[in-house]
């Protein structure tokens, strides 16, 4: 054999070899990425952070008038799905109720659009993970805010709800407020 022959009939290995350590590298920062963003061992089935994709897809409940983009969508193996929704901050002694409501939209746009009750979703923050039950009296809750929400569209000059300066500072409607404290 030829010094060119034996190079040539080495080179299928060294690309098997080479594909191997790409796979391996892609799936151990697969399994990192997961590890990082706090999510469940489960099949993630939609995301909405980037982080994999760009997701246009949105979740809606047109009789409510509700819409809404989950974090993550996971399945467990049962076929249940649970709503995660990342917050960047960290985990405050208890949820803030318009995050647990937040979720609590979210797990209704799951049943709406998969058919699939969840029994509860996942608010992950920073340095901790809260499993919220999506109970009866969770979601009653939601559709009473979300009554008072539509109700506060067609008042004229609707009141804003608090006194608290700093939630002004950080509206995102400010600009357009006539009431605002700050």
């Amino acid at each position: 054999m030829t010094g060119q022959t034996m190079m040539m009939s080495g080179l299928p290995l060294a690309v098997v070899l080479l594909l191997l350590f790409v796979a391996a590298v892609l799936w151990f920062r697969g399994r990192d990425m997961r590890r990082e963003s706090g999510l469940p061992a489960w099949q993630v089935i939609y995301t909405d952070t980037g982080a994999w994709r760009a997701n246009n897809d949105v979740l809606h409940a047109a009789h409510l008038r509700l819409v809404g983009k989950p974090d993550y969508l996971v399945e467990q193996n049962d076929g249940t799905i649970i709503p995660v929704e990342l917050k960047s901050s960290p985990a405050p002694t208890t949820p803030w109720e318009g995050q647990v409501l937040q979720l609590a939209a979210y797990c209704l746009l799951v049943e709406t659009n998969y058919g699939v009750r969840p029994p509860y979703g996942i608010l992950q923050y920073k340095d901790r993970a809260f499993a919220i039950d999506y109970t009866p009296d969770l979601e009653a809750d939601l559709l009473d805010v979300l009554d008072e929400m539509r109700a506060a569209r067609e008042e004229e000059d609707p009141d804003p709800g608090h006194d608290d300066r700093r939630r002004c500072v950080a509206c995102g409607v400010r600009a357009a407020c006539d009431r605002r404290l700050a």
